[in-house]
């Protein structure tokens, strides 16, 4: 097997060209991954129902505390946006709650979409240079001598072929990597839109007084 120091010398300058655009995809891959992972994410059940309960209690400074607690993660940003206003009407809070959701929805899913161009980026550089490789092997049986032939051949043959799996090795993990973000990034974005709604309905039930007959019925 090649090793991959090898094969980065004898791929030619498209190679370097092939790097830079992994170099780009795996610092937005791991950036991304952090921020999902660690930063905008949170165990939306438990929270939701922590802060249905204090609604319920009609405890509602509580709750907002809550959410500060967890300043970086999406759903709470969402949350405390309807519980600053409780008191309002109902179009009020929805309001809220939509215009949190507008604010934080690009922030989740903020330079995802580069990886899959990245990835694209990378194949077609790969299949650049196996097609400038294959010219100058061409070129070799056609034009040149006898004595540097063989050598030609084998450096157009090895630009072409290295060219193209180092465009793989680069696309593939970042098409992969792209997926997990992405599946991570929506549902996210699926428990803002689900818990978002419910907050706005426990708020409007607590306003009119039936909170606990609402509860009831959902049990």
């Amino acid at each position: 097997m090649v090793d991959p120091v090898t094969m980065f010398k004898e791929g030619g300058s498209f190679m370097y060209a092939i790097l830079l655009v992994g170099v780009f995809a795996m610092a937005i891959a791991f950036e991304r991954l952090f921020y999902i992972l660690f930063r905008a994410n949170i165990n939306a059940t438990a929270f939701m129902a922590q802060i249905q309960k204090l609604i319920m209690a009609n405890n509602i400074d509580r709750a907002i505390k809550l959410c500060n607690a967890e300043p970086h993660a999406a759903l709470p940003k969402v949350v405390k946006a309807g519980l600053t206003r409780a008191n309002r009407t109902e179009k009020e809070i929805e309001n809220a709650i939509d215009e949190a959701t507008l604010e934080v929805g690009p922030m989740v899913t903020k330079r995802t979409a580069y990886l899959a161009m990245l990835a694209n980026v990378a194949t077609l550089l790969g299949l650049l240079g196996t097609i400038l490789g294959l010219i100058t092997a061409f070129e070799a049986v056609a034009k040149a001598s006898a004595e540097t032939k063989q050598t030609l051949l084998a450096q157009g043959i090895s630009v072409a072929m290295f060219t193209t799996a180092g465009g793989l090795m680069v696309a593939i993990p970042t098409l992969v990597l792209h997926s997990v973000i992405t599946n991570r990034s929506n549902k996210i974005l699926d428990d803002i839109d689900q818990y978002g709604l419910k907050t706005v309905n426990l708020l409007t039930a607590r306003r009119r007084g039936t909170l606990k007959e609402d509860a009831a019925a959902d049990a």
